[in-house]
């Protein structure tokens, strides 16, 4: 079973870690009507979520099986498609890292596996979480 998010604001959107390995990540979410912009759709706002948090992942967990930190310095998004209802799936990989930063890219894919968006962002690896 994937370990929890420890994420509250992707506890409250209904984002599920469904898979978290060394350098690849998977998080899944029910698009439901809180999910949508005033066209009905999926809002890009959501999709930007899941993707940074997708690639972000994708290089938290460490050789000993725990995951880390690490915040975001740059995510580009592209908006490919649309989505209303159903399952959408962000999957991420590593496509680079040294010591502290990684950069990582991913799909967001609805349940018909149609591409809705893709990202690519850098990473710093953190040490401790704010405020610690």
């Amino acid at each position: 079973m994937p370990p929890a998010t420890d994420n509250p604001l992707l506890d409250y959107l209904g984002i599920r870690l469904t898979e978290v390995g060394l350098g690849h990540c998977t998080f899944e979410m029910e698009v439901e009507p809180r999910h949508l912009n005033r066209q009905g759709t999926l809002q890009g706002g959501v999709s930007a979520t899941l993707l940074d948090a997708a690639c972000g992942y994708a290089g938290l967990q460490g050789e000993d099986g725990a995951l880390g930190n690490a915040v975001t310095l740059m995510l580009t998004i592209s908006y490919l498609g649309r989505v209303s209802a159903g399952r959408v799936r962000a999957q991420a990989t590593v496509t680079r890292a040294g010591r502290s930063i990684y950069f990582s890219s991913a799909e967001l894919l609805s349940e018909a596996g149609e591409k809705i968006a893709t990202a690519q962002g850098t990473f710093k690896r953190s040490r401790s979480r704010p405020g610690e």
